[in-house]
This record gives C-alpha cells, sequence and structure tokens, in this order.
C-alpha cells in the first residue's frame, strides 16, 4: 500500500516552496476573498442565518432514516428513479448498467464531486464510454488529465498563461489569447457534445424531500444543457445533502452563493423533480438519482464528529486555511481537500490510511469561522485525532514522545530533570531533519523561567 502520509509530507515541502505555485494561488483567493467580503456584507444577519442552516442540518442528520424514503416516495411519484449505493464500486456498476442498457456511447457531464469520488470518469472509459466534462474548469484539468485542485474552482492552480498554452497544444489556439477568447474556443468545442451525448451526468447541490426534487447551482449553464438534451439524466448525490423543504432553499442558495463565490445567488439555480412530462416539450426520458452512502453512514455512527456532514461544499473553509494556500488541493491526494475534507476523508475512506489528514492543520480555527452551516471544523479534526490514537494507529515512536512529554508536564521536577545542554541536544538530535529543515530550532535557555523567577525575587528581597 502507498505510504499517504509520507507522500504528504514530501509533497506539501515542494508545493509550500513553490513560488509560482502560491503566487497563482495567493492572487485567485484573494480575488476570492474581495469578492466574498463584499457578498457577505450584503446579507442581513449572518450570523442568525448561518445558525439557521446549522440546526436544519442537525434536523436532517437526526432524521435521515426518514427523509430519504420521503424524497424517494416523492421523487419516484413523477416518474423518476432512486438508486441506493452503499459504496463506489456499487455506484459505479448501477451507471454503467443504465447506460449499457440503453445501448448509449458518450455522457456529457457537469461538474460533480461525487462523480469524482467514485472516480466515474475513469470507469466508464475504461468500459468504452466517452466522457467529457462541461464545466469549464473541469473541462480544463481533464485536458490535463489531472483531478480537480479546488471543490467550488477546479482548475485555480493555474493561470491564464497556463490555460493558453494548453489550449495551443491542444486546438492550435494562439499564445496570446485572451480568457474571453479561450472561454470562445471551448463553448465552440463543447457545443455539439450537448446534442450528440446519449446521457446526461450531474451532481446535485441539494436534495429536497417534501418536494422529491433535485436541486444544482452553476454560473455556466452547462449543466441545465448536461440535463435537458440528453435522453437520460443520472445524478449522483450523497446522502447529506438532503434538506427538509423547498422552502429552506431561500436560505442555503444564498448562503452557498455568497461563501462559494461572493454572489448574491448564482447565475443559474434549477430545481428537477423527474423525467420530462406528457405535457412537457423538453427534459430526460428518464431520470434517475444515484443515493450515495460510500462511508457517509460511518461517520453519521459517530455523534461527535458527524457535524462533517453538514456541510453544502462551498469551499469556503479552503479559502480561509493558511495549510491550504501554502501546499494546494493535489497534495491531500483526496476527492475532498482542505479542512473539511481532512475531517470527513478519515471517516469516509479509512482512519489508517488519512489519519494524517488531520494532522494538517495549524488549529487556528479560521475554518470554523467562516463556514457557513458553523461547522465546528478545528475541533472535529483534534477528535479525528484522539480517534487515532484510540484504534491505535499511533506509531511507537510518537507514543513515547507523547508519554514523556505528558510526564514531563505532570511535575516539574520530570520537566527540570534533564539540563539545559541535554535538552538542546536531543532538540538537535530529534527535530532538526523535521521541524528544523527550514527554520533555526529555539534553544532552551540554561535556567528554567521558575529558577529566574526564584533567583530574580530572592535578590530583591535581600
Amino acid at each position: 500500500m502507498t505510504n499517504l502520509a509520507g507522500t504528504f509530507v514530501e509533497k506539501s515541502g515542494e508545493k509550500a516552496f513553490d513560488l509560482a505555485h502560491r503566487k497563482i494561488i495567493n492572487y485567485n483567493i484573494g480575488k476570492y476573498d474581495a469578492a466574498v467580503t463584499r457578498g457577505l456584507s450584503k446579507l442581513n444577519n449572518l450570523e442568525n442565518s448561518k445558525k439557521k442552516a446549522h440546526a436544519i442540518k442537525w434536523k436532517v442528520m437526526e432524521n435521515l432514516d426518514k427523509l430519504l424514503p420521503e424524497f424517494e416516495a416523492n421523487f419516484q411519484r413523477k416518474g423518476g428513479k432512486v438508486i441506493w449505493a452503499n459504496n463506489a464500486e456499487e455506484a459505479r456498476k448501477e451507471i454503467l448498467q443504465i447506460i449499457q442498457k440503453s445501448g448509449s456511447k458518450s455522457v456529457i457531464k457537469s461538474k460533480s464531486m461525487a462523480t469524482e469520488e467514485i472516480h466515474l470518469n475513469e470507469f466508464l472509459e475504461k468500459n468504452g464510454v466517452e466522457t467529457l466534462e462541461s464545466d469549464l474548469g473541469e473541462y480544463i484539468v481533464q485536458l490535463l488529465g489531472q483531478k480537480p485542485y479546488h471543490i467550488v474552482t477546479p482548475a485555480m492552480h493555474l493561470s491564464k498563461e497556463d490555460i493558453a498554452q494548453l489550449f495551443h497544444e491542444k486546438f492550435g489556439t494562439p499564445l496570446e489569447s485572451s480568457p474571453e477568447e479561450l472561454t470562445q474556443k471551448a463553448r465552440e468545442l463543447l457545443r455539439e457534445k450537448y446534442t450528440t451525448a446519449d446521457v446526461g451526468i450531474t451532481g446535485a447541490n441539494f436534495l429536497i424531500a417534501d418536494s422529491g426534487s433535485i436541486a444544482i447551482t452553476e454560473n455556466e449553464g452547462n449543466a441545465r444543457l448536461t440535463t435537458t438534451f440528453p435522453k437520460i439524466h443520472i445524478a449522483i448525490v450523497g446522502i447529506e445533502k438532503l434538506i427538509p423543504s423547498i422552502s429552506d432553499l431561500d436560505l442555503f442558495w444564498p448562503l452557498l452563493s455568497s461563501h462559494g463565490t461572493g454572489q448574491n445567488l448564482t447565475v443559474y439555480n434549477t430545481i428537477l423533480g423527474g423525467p420530462k412530462q406528457a405535457n412537457e416539450s423538453d427534459g430526460p426520458e428518464e431520470m434517475y438519482v444515484v443515493l450515495l452512502d460510500n462511508g457517509r453512514t460511518d461517520l453519521l455512527a459517530h455523534k461527535d464528529q458527524r457535524q462533517g456532514l453538514y456541510c453544502i461544499r462551498c469551499g469556503a473553509c479552503l479559502n480561509a486555511c493558511p495549510i491550504y494556500k501554502n501546499i494546494g488541493g493535489h497534495t491531500y491526494e483526496t476527492t475532498y481537500s482542505g479542512p473539511i475534507g481532512s475531517v470527513i476523508t478519515p471517516h469516509m475512506e479509512g482512519m489508517q490510511t488519512f489519519k494524517h489528514l488531520s494532522y494538517a492543520s495549524s488549529l487556528c480555527g479560521k475554518c470554523t469561522e467562516v463556514c457557513p452551516v458553523k461547522i465546528d471544523i478545528h475541533k472535529m479534526l483534534l477528535l479525528n485525532r484522539r480517534d487515532a490514537v484510540k484504534e491505535g494507529l499511533s506509531n511507537k515512536i510518537e507514543s513515547w514522545g507523547w508519554f514523556a512529554w505528558k510526564k514531563g508536564m505532570e511535575k516539574r521536577k520530570f520537566m527540570e530533570f534533564l539540563s539545559s545542554k541535554w535538552k538542546n541536544n536531543l532538540m538537535k538530535r530529534f527535530f532538526s531533519k523535521s521541524w528544523g529543515k527550514h527554520r533555526e530550532l529555539p534553544e532552551v535557555a540554561p535556567q528554567s523561567f521558575s529558577k529566574q523567577w526564584i533567583a530574580e525575587h530572592t535578590e530583591e528581597k535581600s
């Protein structure tokens, strides 16, 4: 098995000192910060909105066993079909079955993190199904053979010059092409695909229980085209995306758009409730919703950490995180990167493999501060660390180190057992290659603070 923790540390070190990468990310996140600050200033009583959103998502998680069947019944009443997938393998198998049964050969996709999570594109390509991303950012990273860099902005790590170079190599466009010209080229290439694709695949931002509908939020209109032209529409959605009522969208849509991109509302907000009806001229002939578990019920079982399922995938915590801004999204080697990815991935994909992500944090609390549904993210990271220790996943050196530290903190005589010279030697011996690789190691003073205090105040009295 690949040592993901070791790879993570190695790649983090490389990215943290990649000045070109840092320049692009700081520029793009800087633009985001400015837009979000403007967007949030237009929301009335933001704190109350966040508390209400938190309460609604809490209610959903406490009643998931009732709300999911309610969604299913209401969706099926309109002619839609619901597929329950326990894991990624089941989801892929069911989707391929639908495609093969209909004799379809090509798929057009809109942006979906759930499809990334189950590695759908690679699976369909291996089974002879042409799959094309229609979101511009996703299309760009697909051309590069990369995974999305960011939950909301897949190509955030690329400059306009990088994209111009890519389009020049792939399509022969001039190297000096402007962003508008590159977008126009992508539009020309994609337009025909919407009308010729057999199947449209999307995710969904929300599952609406009382109306049996899915809600999709986007800025490019590609999701609407993906769900309108093809004869079959398949939506892959995590079970945690549920909200109780269609009326809840007036809270969640503005929270998502303002925290995700700084907009009052995204350009296209669509509610889809099943296939084309008898009196309708547009829409798919068949519509499926794949309800994806894939480790979510494992996280739900952890009462202390199930808050992680409240996430509405706005990406705010990634943009606020000092770690993410230095090491970037690809370093995490996960579908969901940044603070929220570090919370949920160990539960969804295995604590033993991904426990290291919960240590990739300064615990500054900025992620918790910016979360639109008030997930206590930095506390969740600490709880993951606790669980990793309880499960015996810490190595012996780490366990011994914390044992020695605890003993030293419990009694001062243990802490002062070694001289400052010994302490400095131990520091150099064990931390010079890790902690001290890019910084100067601190030096322990010859006398502890308490001894200095006693000496100083003894002199004053005398």
